[in-house]
């Protein structure tokens, strides 16, 4: 991690007693709080403060876990099925990539859905059951922006799939396998 970005981010450190500590506070916290960090996009960095190994991803995973256990949860079983399947596959890293930038896309049509609503009501008296409303009314771009995204996440995974296929017939032309045609340009002599 350079210096410039560990000057920017937040340092909470993670003690052996489970206990978070804020080091911009000098107070300790809960995954509430880090929780609260995250919805108010502050950048931050947990590390153990023995090791100082990075612990930011499972503390995320963590707020993730109580989130799904509680309330309603964004993910089915069988999507989750889906994703653990993909740990140790051959596609894991393009999965991962996959999944990431399908979140970008969605988070880019959010953000363009409220910069087209700004003016047209006043934000600090929005609440969640006006944004339903308002969603409602909306259904019809809505619809359409979601197709346009199911269409942008297909021809990505498409995309992919395609250099994927590419690269390994480039690996696997390096190597004479029995029964396999030969490379294009070149000619099998026996």
């Amino acid at each position: 991690m350079s210096t410039s970005k560990k000057a920017s981010e937040r340092l909470i450190k993670k003690y052996p007693n489970r206990r978070l500590y804020d080091t911009q506070t000098s107070s300790y916290i809960t995954l509430v709080d880090v929780k609260q960090l995250v919805l108010a996009n502050e950048q931050f960095v947990v590390v153990d403060a023995k090791s100082e190994e990075d612990l930011t991803r499972s503390i995320l995973l963590q707020i993730i876990l109580e989130e799904e256990a509680n309330g309603q949860p964004m993910f089915s079983s069988s999507a989750l099925s889906q994703i653990i399947r993909y740990y140790g596959h051959a596609m894991q890293g393009m999965m991962g990539s996959y999944l990431e930038k399908n979140i970008q896309v969605f988070i880019d049509i959010q953000n363009k859905m409220s910069e087209n609503s700004r003016g047209v009501i006043d934000e600090k008296s929005f609440s969640p059951e006006m944004w339903t409303q308002f969603m409602s009314v909306q259904a019809p771009m809505m619809q359409g922006m979601m197709s346009n995204y199911i269409e942008q996440s297909k021809s990505l995974f498409m995309q992919m799939q395609d250099q994927m296929q590419s690269q390994a017939k480039n690996v696997f032309n390096v190597f004479p396998f029995p029964g396999a045609p030969a490379p294009s340009g070149t000619s099998e002599t026996k």
